[in-house]
């Protein structure tokens, strides 16, 4: 085969999966709407947030990695609000529905077009009394309450305390993941020492 057949056939098999997607139509994965969060929240009915309330990042930072919330415990609810509405708004409440009391520190203005941040400094949302312990995984209804724009429901993450999450305060009452094994340890079990 010469060199310019060897050509078009790499560049023919290199295009292949870029005609693919493009093949895909109105019902691409580029063409949904996305919401860049930690949370699959607040794309309702095809498009990007409800009623001028659009959340870029929600979740429920659970334990350590390997650990667990103890029922009874504690998680703060980690949310970064927009109001794109004309007029200033509060969250007034949260419900956590079948899962704990959530108890929020005052109510949280949300002025026009400006992003507001929940959790800091400090977590202003904490569900108390979890009915159920969480490890870090799972998926929680949080209904968030506006005094203007309403009731928003949300589904958002459990997201376990690692990697970029770190620096977050743990949890109250988190129990310690368990201690991960040192290579020396682990050969000197190993080798019966």
């Amino acid at each position: 085969m010469t060199s310019r057949r060897w050509i078009i056939a790499a560049a023919a098999f290199l295009a292949a999966p870029v005609l693919a997607g493009c093949a895909a139509g109105f019902d691409a994965n580029t063409n949904q709407p996305y919401a860049p969060n930690e949370a699959a929240a607040l794309i309702q009915d095809g498009s990007y947030g409800t009623r001028g309330i659009k959340i870029p990042q929600a979740f429920v930072l659970g334990p350590d990695s390997g650990a667990k919330l103890a029922q009874g415990g504690s998680a703060p609810v980690y949310l970064h609000v927009v109001n794109t509405n004309g007029a200033a708004d509060q969250l007034v409440g949260v419900v956590a529905a079948g899962l704990g009391n959530v108890k929020l520190a005052a109510p949280i203005a949300l002025p026009s077009n400006q992003g507001v941040n929940t959790g800091k400094p400090t977590p202003q949302i904490m569900i108390e009394g979890l009915t159920k312990p969480l490890s870090g995984g799972e998926s929680v209804k949080l209904d968030l309450q506006f005094a203007n724009a309403g009731v928003v429901p949300v589904t958002v993450p459990v997201i376990t305390r690692s990697r970029e999450y770190m620096a977050y305060p743990m949890a109250p009452g988190a129990t310690p993941a368990p201690p991960k094994p040192t290579p020396s340890a682990t050969a000197a079990a190993e080798s019966g020492h």
